[in-house]
């Protein structure tokens, strides 16, 4: 299994369980590291649903009671299993992410701090256990995703945004179902 991509690189790769494997190793990791309890580290994005084809980039949200309170010592800890704070102003949410080398031009993986169980805490794990349970908006998904690629690789912005209105869609069944 090989993760990472370059800024802008966008590609889809074929789904192989080694992405679970290496979210439970990050996760005992994160863990032993941070002193989060497991609960709090969940494994997202595509990489996350069995059987999808996803960019090869590892994404785990990680919920802390009060994102205000992410406090120097929390960072620390994750700079020491490799994470660093990235520059991206998203409301809500911290964004860390690791790297192949310290040349950071490849990123590997993403830890999307938030507050836990906050509603983009609940969105994300809805989206996800939402794709694994329908193989039909699975199969939407990818074909979004595989859309994009066939008419532009502009870059991980342009495809973000070409999945948003789907995205958003899954994420609107969560609030009718109360």
């Amino acid at each position: 299994m090989k993760l990472g991509l370059k800024k802008n690189e966008v590609k889809i790769v074929d789904y192989t369980p080694e992405w679970a494997a290496e979210f439970i190793r990050v996760q005992e990791e994160l863990v032993e590291n941070t002193g989060l309890d497991e609960n709090r580290i969940e494994h997202i994005g595509s990489t996350a649903i069995k059987g999808m084809a996803a960019k090869p980039i590892l994404d785990l949200i990680v919920g802390v009671d009060d994102l205000n309170q992410a406090d120097r010592e929390l960072l620390q800890a994750f700079q020491q299993t490799g994470f660093l704070r990235l520059k991206v102003e998203r409301p809500g949410e911290i964004v860390l992410a690791k790297f192949t080398d310290d040349t950071y031009q490849e990123k590997t993986h993403f830890i999307h701090l938030v507050e836990y169980r906050g509603d983009l805490w609940n969105d994300l794990i809805y989206f996800r256990d939402y794709l694994n349970s329908n193989v039909e908006a699975k199969t939407q998904y990818l074909q979004v995703k595989l859309a994009y690629l066939e008419k532009a690789a502009a870059g991980m912005k342009e495809y973000t945004d070409h999945k948003e209105a789907f995205v958003k869609g899954i994420i609107a069944k969560r609030t009718e179902s109360f």
